[in-house]
């Protein structure tokens, strides 16, 4: 078996870009209804805080595919 085929390398990657993406959305709309209790705009910060974490996991799991594959 070679280093490339290695199934857990594959689950590392699979649980690390899941995470990206779950936790930073999860973080943005947290954060977004926080923002919107404070300011009392219900749904403006909280559609802004998933935008941004979405944007935010995106750029997280591309990097880390890069990273993992060798282009960066």
């Amino acid at each position: 078996m070679a280093a490339d085929q290695n199934p857990f390398k594959a689950m590392a990657l699979t649980s690390g870009i899941l995470s990206q993406l779950a936790g930073c959305t999860l973080v943005g709309i947290f954060f977004g209804r926080w923002l919107d209790n404070q300011f009392t705009t219900s749904p403006l910060f909280l559609i802004l805080g998933l935008f941004a974490g979405l944007a935010a996991g995106t750029y997280g799991t591309i990097h880390l595919v890069r990273k993992y594959t060798g282009e960066d």
